[in-house]
């Protein structure tokens, strides 16, 4: 506000003259300068030499009708050259900053400003660009207001030597020095600007870890961890910062940082998970946690998991009677706990005393769910086989299929969450079913089924690719790896996108894939995302089978059996040539036909067989895990408004072309008469050998309108091109351009 007295103060003489003189005796109000700096030829003059070449100067410049402004710290009557300028013209003179500021404060708000010099003189030059209810919030509350603490501690603690050299004068930088102290409640010293940063944020840590923070500070915290600008400072100081001894841990702030704390409490819960009286407040301060801005912006993610061990109650699971019944409470319900132990192996496979309740009691809730589902077990039927059969047989429109390998309807859904939303104009509808995967649940036997309706097992991926395109002799598919999509529009009605990076990592890395399953959860969204995108009317997720993680494993948890005859064991299940009636009683048993095997055998559990090699990530067997796969199809929902039809008008005319040039005549019909299907933006792509070779500039067709554009063959003998919508991709229409080079007389008649 300062600067705006002193600007006025100034202009009162520039309003009949040309030169003013700045009087500052104390010096303490040269920082005005700043604020005319680009306003006004200012000369600094402080001795008779000085005066008499400043006037010089001035008056050699005069004629060019500019403004100047002389600023000297001489007194009024002591000046010689320039005295004149001050009587003729005007001289604003201000001995001393403070009371000037005490003057313009009493004659613009009639209030008065009782502070030490130096308080005051700061408060001045914190004033520069605010308005007057900074200096009605001084009057009324004090000195407290020269410094917004709120917001300047910040950037101060990010970068303490920076923000304080760059950002206040010595006399400024004391006094804001002498303002933080205060805060913090101590005597101030002079030391680093690091040091009394650290002395901050400790105080901060300290108000956290015992709940009862500094209100600014607490306000710095929060401003902290949710800038994207100084948020990653915060982790030096919390990483150098210990925990004050003792600590009552159930009283630290509920937005605090640390995660040790989150461990101790995980510790704490772990220890007493049988202690159903004190549950319902458990849950209500692990939601809190759980919703918490700060703990997210952390990192600390793990209570959701969390609840969801803690909240789910098998009692419902008593009332499931039948297999079908298993299946879909297994898609509303269980899915949720397998998410959650995943995400807690994750988390702290390698601190096995915090981990271990929690495992113990979701392989509780796994055990009383598999009594049912082995109870009602004749009910099983796999759902699996020609799956992409289904899906050609059941789509007109163009359709990617996503085959996943090894994706377990858990991971799918959180596909699906990450999904959530619209894309560009069109919402997507979300249509969750399961696939019943047939048996053994593995790679070789599963995909088969998916691509293949016959019943045979096929090792080569390219040879179930072969059978499904000697299928549908008549249907365009093309096969590509997910990791190939991208925004190029492919000729296919039919895409179907393979990628087994679950699997390979699972049966690779075991455990330690687990830290990479939520990049490929968002890998999976961000294809399907650009699927949808990209022109196709549905986009389905699908895949061989699921998976088991078995945690932590005791010797004692894994299945010690030995066949009779010839046999091949793996961890999930066991391939036998003749029946196995010894154990019959303790497994579940399948007359299978697969080379000279004919009897499969799997565990009730979801532990492993005793085999050689890791342990951690596996499949093969007959849990939920493993044969709940999913069935889930995006599908865009236009906009309510009706689009202009738009075709393709002259294919027949395109299916025998004389001459390397050739005309595509597009046409819109009357449309429905509303004001928005007026006209439609539209482009065309052009494709040989199923490789986009061409592409037009996006046209708009009005209603009724017919527009031709001619193009070329460009050494194609055949072109098939596709018309699609420019705004959502989706294909209006498509045909074959064929050239018929038998009529081509070359221009001869």
């Amino acid at each position: 506000m300062i600067d705006r007295w002193f600007k006025n103060d100034l202009q009162s003489i520039y309003d009949s003259h040309l030169v003013a003189v700045f009087i500052d005796e104390s010096g303490d109000a040269k920082f005005l300068l700043k604020a005319v700096e680009n306003q006004f030829t200012i000369h600094e003059t402080n001795s008779e030499v000085e005066e008499l070449h400043v006037k010089y100067l001035i008056e050699k410049a005069e004629s060019l009708h500019g403004k100047f402004l002389i600023y000297t710290r001489s007194k009024k009557e002591d000046l010689k050259f320039i005295r004149e300028y001050c009587e003729t013209n005007g001289c604003l003179e201000i001995r001393y900053l403070q009371n000037y500021v005490k003057d313009k404060v009493h004659q613009t708000l009639n209030l008065n400003i009782n502070l030490p010099k130096e308080e005051l003189i700061a408060a001045a030059k914190v004033s520069v660009g605010k308005d007057l209810t900074y200096w009605m919030d001084l009057s009324h509350k004090g000195a407290t207001q020269i410094f917004d603490l709120n917001k300047e501690l910040l950037p101060f603690v990010h970068d303490p030597e920076t923000y304080a050299r760059e950002k206040y004068d010595a006399q400024l930088r004391k006094t804001f020095y002498l303002k933080v102290n205060e805060l913090l409640g101590q005597d101030y010293l002079i030391k680093p600007a690091t040091t009394l940063a650290k002395e901050v944020v400790n105080t901060m840590l300290d108000g956290l870890a015992q709940n009862h923070c500094i209100k600014i500070l607490d306000t710095v915290y929060t401003g902290w961890l949710d800038s994207i600008t100084f948020r990653d400072s915060f982790k030096g100081y919390l990483e150098s910062y210990v925990l004050p001894v003792p600590l009552d841990i159930w009283k630290v702030s509920i937005h605090h940082p640390f995660r040790q704390v989150d461990e101790k409490w995980l510790a704490k819960i772990g220890a007493h998970l049988s202690d159903k009286a004190t549950l319902p407040n458990t849950l209500a301060k692990l939601r809190q946690r759980h919703q918490n801005n700060q703990a997210q912006a952390l990192g600390i993610v793990f209570w959701a998991d969390v609840i969801t061990l803690l909240e789910f109650d098998p009692k419902d699971i008593q009332y499931l009677g039948s297999f079908s019944e298993c299946v879909e409470f297994y898609k509303k319900h269980f899915y949720r706990l397998d998410t959650a132990i995943r995400n807690l192996y994750a988390e702290f496979l390698n601190k096995k005393d915090l981990l271990e309740p929690f495992q113990e009691r979701y392989k509780e809730h796994v055990s009383i769910f598999l009594d049912k589902w082995f109870k009602y077990w004749s009910g099983y039927k796999e759902t699996q086989k020609g799956t992409l059969q289904r899906i050609i047989n059941d789509n007109s429109k163009k359709t990617a299929v996503v085959v996943g390998d090894g994706v377990t309807y858990e991971i799918a859904e959180q596909v699906a969450t990450r999904l959530k939303g619209s894309i560009k104009h069109t919402q997507l509808l979300l249509k969750r079913d399961a696939i019943i995967a047939d048996i053994p649940s593995e790679t070789e036997n599963n995909m088969s089924r998916i691509y293949m309706d016959n019943g045979f097992v096929e090792a080569v991926q390219t040879n179930r690719e072969k059978y499904l395109a000697a299928q549908n002799p008549n249907v365009a598919i093309d096969f590509i790896r997910l990791d190939a999509v991208n925004e190029e529009a492919r000729p296919g009605q039919f895409l179907i996108c393979t990628h087994k990076d679950i699997d390979d990592m699972g049966e690779k890395l075991q455990q330690k894939a687990l830290k990479y399953f939520s990049e490929t959860i968002d890998f999976f969204a961000e294809k399907i995302s650009l699927l949808l995108a990209g022109g196709y009317a549905k986009v389905y997720l699908i895949t061989d089978h699921g998976f088991v993680l078995t945690g932590l494993l005791s010797e004692a948890d894994k299945i010690s059996v030995t066949p009779k005859g010839e046999f091949v064991k793996a961890e999930r299940y066991i391939r036998a040539v003749e029946k196995q009636p010894d154990l019959a009683p303790h497994l579940i048993e399948a007359e299978k036909n697969y080379k000279q095997f004919g009897y499969l055998y799997f565990a009730k559990n979801i532990n492993p067989f005793k085999t050689t090699g890791s342990y951690g990530f596996s499949h093969g067997g007959v849990s939920p895990q493993e044969l709940v796969t999913p069935y889930f199809c995006w599908e865009r929902s236009s906009s309510v408004a009706a689009s202009l039809s738009v075709v393709i008008e002259n294919k027949a005319d395109l299916k025998n072309v004389t001459g390397e040039l050739f005309q595509v005549k597009i046409c819109a019909d009357e449309g429905p008469g509303e004001l928005f299907s007026m006209d439609r933006k539209v482009y065309l792509v052009f494709f040989a050998n199923k490789t986009q070779v061409n592409k037009s500039d996006v046209l708009i067709v009005q209603r009724n309108e017919s527009i031709t554009k001619e193009y070329t063959f460009d050494g194609h003998p055949a072109l098939e091109v596709q018309l699609l919508d420019a705004t959502s991709k989706q294909q209006l229409d498509r045909t074959v351009i064929q050239q018929n080079k038998d009529r081509d007389l070359g221009g001869l008649l």
